[in-house]
């Protein structure tokens, strides 16, 4: 089975509407073989707050060393978003199999007139998945309510419920207290139960838990009222004191805040999320977190944790899970100047929330881009927002959503004045980004479904796919099948594409536009996902498209489509990446327009490894001693080299961390000790430092260093903010754990495709930060969670990291991946050589290696190969994706 053949199956379940119980997922799961027998899960119920509560729980557990499965809904791309093991996405051939395999039964179960709904079959094939994976743990995000929902259809080791408020009274029931009931009832007998409810709801989460035997654990959120403050409260004053209470100490940057904790854990943590339920909501991860880090320490056996102090979750940990939690969509700031801010707010009380987080920051007018579904009360929900200067309505692409006209008579009901109805959500949103000064603040709100749009259209990446091989068919057949091509279709179809070739996703109606368009003047196009079966591409996530054409195909496309307002942006994402006139940069066909004095501006650049480490895996212990790092500098510089990269932390399998301190004090002499190189002091050789701690990369920088190479790729907030405050060039590494863990075995649908999407949501973070494009490079980390053959094919493919706009670091010197060409961790220099001049003639805009002299005439051969030397003195030097 296909992926399109089986999405559009999944999707296809949502016409069945939702029925109370758990028997048929536990139906599906024994059909299954019982997986959830073998997987250690988490539930967390709740009104508000359960997905990020998810998100910062499966964040720590995974800073605590385990393997960790996350099930969440809905999503914003893509459907194998939803299910998660150690970060990275379901791949699109685990939804094939998983699809072909219950498919058939599916179908009888429907035909017998018991159908299962979408949910509950998605629901199934995480837990399926996690299974399959074998990961320590799954936390779950209930869907709807708790007793109920499908997730419940699994015996969790720990359990939580944010919140209770009045939601979909319709099925969970008309009060507060009826609402707890059946949310609490997720409690087991022995599984501890942490909840931040308060009143009456905490007393029937209280009541239920008893029922069951189930251990609670309260949290006192920030700004929660005194316990004292009516009866029901009073009552509970008596129990005992909550595990953690939670103070909100407000934002720290554009997009993080600070929170305070005392009781079973005391200090002060930062978050990605702004707001004090979102300081609440970490407060009840981390209780979480640490009662199931306890009851899997127990053997799955779960008792409460009364002496906090003993769970195997160190604060560290906590520090750096609650850190790196991002949860794109919610209250997500992708720009500062203006302030512009993506949120799925819905309903009156959502929108209240979001007024008082807005309310943290300084801004002189809000413009409004709203669009919202149809059965939502959009005059109330505007009303609990600030005045706004300025709106535009919009439309998602979804059937329930509200016409743009309805809106806007909605809002100029609310009391704004200066209402447009408009249509398309990116374009929308474009519209109020400019009108609007950088002082002011754009908000985007009322669904997630809109918020999906914006934010599919700002992270959008064009990618141009490099030929592979000497079969020039052969290579577009691969480069179709990467784009989501069944094999038959991609091999019939390959012949077509042998000229410039684009790659991106689209929601499905745009891709089929486009694909039409570019057939109408003289190219071919191919739609993969959900758009690469028969008919119309179905909604429910983005499709890609494959674009194959001649610049002039491609200028013709893209008059056309700048004609047209829910297509101009992606006109001029298209010509930004062919070279055309009126693309988003101000210099068209210069995909990397950095500063001229970096040494990769003009050709590939030669970094050289100079580790002053006992334990690196090739060079340990080699420029230990102050004297041999300088000289060994000084060999490099002889060599040619044009970066100095020094390292005070192994990050080899197995590799003990280094403490700050230590690290510091390896590095900083270093650094100090190498400007007496007269190619450093004159600046014709940059020292870079390799480290993940923002306290190294600032001493380091104080100490004179030029550059930092972050093998976390900015996941530290901090980190950030140093590198934003220096405004030195930086690397961004794709890594999943620094030091490696060779017990992680990722999979990707594409590596290099998979790769690039997460590097993009880096430099978005890079971006926000303040962190100036024009000095990030992009390393795709070989070796770092992918094998040999996926490390061979991003060296391949390195030309397609142009789609990021930023020069590419392929470091690859002295690696496990040439092991697969029978080379052994001696017998590796030529191999790194060999690998050098491909990467260089490939698009590399820097090779990091140990071996400079060697690497140095591989790069120079390469460039003269590719023109440097020609008599005319032009280069002719290709273009890697032509």
């Amino acid at each position: 089975m296909h992926y399109h053949e089986a999405a559009a199956f999944l999707f296809d379940l949502r016409r069945f509407s939702v029925k109370p119980g758990t028997e048929r997922v536990a139906a599906l799961l024994d059909r299954l073989g019982n997986p959830e027998a073998d997987v250690s899960f988490v539930q967390v119920a709740g009104s508000n707050g359960k997905g990020s509560t998810a998100r910062m729980t499966e964040s720590i557990l995974r800073e605590a060393g385990l393997s960790v499965g996350l099930y969440t809904s809905p999503h914003l791309s893509a459907l194998a978003e939803r299910v998660r093991v150690d970060g990275l996405a379901m791949t699109e051939a685990a939804i094939a199999d998983f699809v072909e395999q219950v498919k058939p039964w599916l179908v009888e179960r429907a035909a017998a007139g018991e159908p299962l709904t979408f949910f509950e079959v998605v629901t199934a094939m995480a837990v399926h998945e996690f299974a399959r994976r074998e990961v320590d743990v799954a936390v779950l995000e209930v869907g709807l309510g708790g007793e109920y929902d499908a997730t419940s259809a699994v015996d969790p080791v720990a359990t939580a419920v944010t919140n209770v408020s009045l939601e979909h009274t319709a099925v969970l029931g008309d009060t507060v207290a009826e609402i707890a009931r059946t949310k609490s009832r997720i409690a087991g007998g022995g599984v501890p139960l942490v909840t931040a409810c308060e009143g009456e709801a905490l007393s029937v989460v209280r009541e239920v838990a008893a029922d069951a035997g189930a251990p609670v654990a309260t949290v006192a959120g920030a700004g929660q009222r005194d316990a004292s403050d009516d009866a029901a409260d009073a009552a509970d004053a008596t129990t005992d004191e909550p595990a953690l209470s939670v103070a909100y100490k407000g934002r720290v940057s554009p997009t993080d805040a600070e929170v305070a904790f005392s009781g079973e854990l005391d200090g002060t943590f930062r978050i990605p999320l702004v707001g004090d339920h979102q300081a609440t909501n970490a407060g009840i991860a981390t209780a979480l977190a640490r009662r199931t880090a306890t009851a899997l320490d127990d053997g799955g056996e779960s008792t409460e944790a009364a002496d906090a102090s003993d769970a195997p979750v160190s604060e560290a940990a906590v520090r750096d899970g609650l850190a790196r939690a991002t949860w794109p969509g919610r209250f997500e700031v992708v720009e500062t100047a203006p302030l512009t801010v993506l949120d799925g707010a819905h309903n009156p009380a959502a929108c209240e929330t979001l007024a008082g987080t807005l309310a943290e920051y300084d801004y002189d007018d809000l413009h409004l881009v709203y669009g919202a579904m149809h059965d939502k009360d959009h005059a109330a929900a505007v009303s609990a927002l600030p005045p706004a200067a300025s709106a535009i309505t919009c439309r998602p692409d979804l059937d329930r959503a509200e016409d743009p006209e309805v809106l806007a008579a909605a809002l100029r009901t609310a009391g704004v004045d200066d209402v447009t109805a408009g249509s398309d959500v990116a374009a929308a949103l474009d519209a109020a980004v400019e009108r609007a000064d950088d002082a002011d603040c754009v908000l985007l709100v009322g669904s997630l479904f809109a918020v999906a749009e914006a934010r599919a259209a700002r992270m959008r990446t064009v990618t141009p796919r490099s030929p592979t091989g000497t079969d020039p068919t052969a290579s577009a057949t691969r480069t179709l099948k990467r784009s989501g091509l069944a094999p038959d279709a991609a091999a019939d179809r390959a012949d077509a594409f042998d000229h410039r070739v684009l790659s991106l996703r689209l929601r499905g109606d745009r891709a089929e536009r486009i694909a039409a368009l570019l057939r109408e003047v003289g190219g071919e196009a191919a739609l993969g996902g959900l758009g690469a079966g028969d008919g119309r591409a179905s909604g429910g996530e983005r499709v890609p498209v494959t674009l194959g054409g001649t610049v002039a195909t491609y200028r013709a496309l893209c008059d056309r489509l700048a004609e047209r307002e829910a297509f101009a942006g992606i006109a001029a994402d298209i010509a930004d990446r062919v070279g055309l006139d009126g693309g988003r940069s101000s210099s068209p066909g210069d995909r990397t327009p950095h500063d001229a004095a970096y040494p990769w501006s003009d050709g590939t650049a030669v970094m050289g490894v100079l580790n002053v480490t006992p334990d690196s895996f090739h060079d340990g212990g080699r420029h230990a001693a102050m004297e041999d790092a300088v000289a060994g500098v000084e060999r490099m510089a002889e060599a040619g080299v044009d970066i100095v990269d020094v390292g005070g932390e192994s990050t080899r399998p197995g590799a003990d961390p280094v403490p700050v301190d230590e690290e510091i004090d390896r590095v900083v002499p270093t650094v100090e000790a190498v400007q007496s190189v007269s190619a450093v002091a004159d600046g014709d050789v940059l020292v870079s430092v390799d480290t993940r701690k923002p306290e190294v990369a600032a001493a380091a920088l104080s100490a004179g260093a030029d550059i930092i190479n972050d093998v976390t790729g900015l996941a530290d907030p901090a980190m950030r903010e140093v590198v934003a405050d220096a405004g030195c060039p930086i690397v961004v590494m794709h890594s999943l754990d620094a030091p490696v863990d060779p017990t992680n075995d990722p999979e990707y649908d594409d590596v290099v495709d998979d790769v690039i999407a997460s590097l993009r949501e880096r430099l978005a973070l890079a971006d926000t930060a303040g962190i100036d494009r024009d000095r990030v490079i992009v390393d795709p980390g070989i070796g770092f969670g992918t094998s040999p053959g996926e490390s061979f094919d991003l060296i391949d493919r390195v030309g397609e990291f142009a789609a990021l706009d930023c020069p590419v670091l392929i470091g690859h010197s002295h690696k496990s991946l040439f092991g697969a060409v029978d080379r052994g961790p001696d017998d590796r220099e030529h191999a790194t050589v060999a690998a050098t001049a491909l990467a260089a003639d490939r698009g590399a805009d820097i090779v990091r290696v140990h071996d400079v002299a060697e690497n140095r005439a591989a790069v120079d051969v390469a460039a003269a190969v590719n023109g440097s030397q020609r008599a005319d003195g032009e280069s002719t030097e290709h273009d890697p994706a032509e």
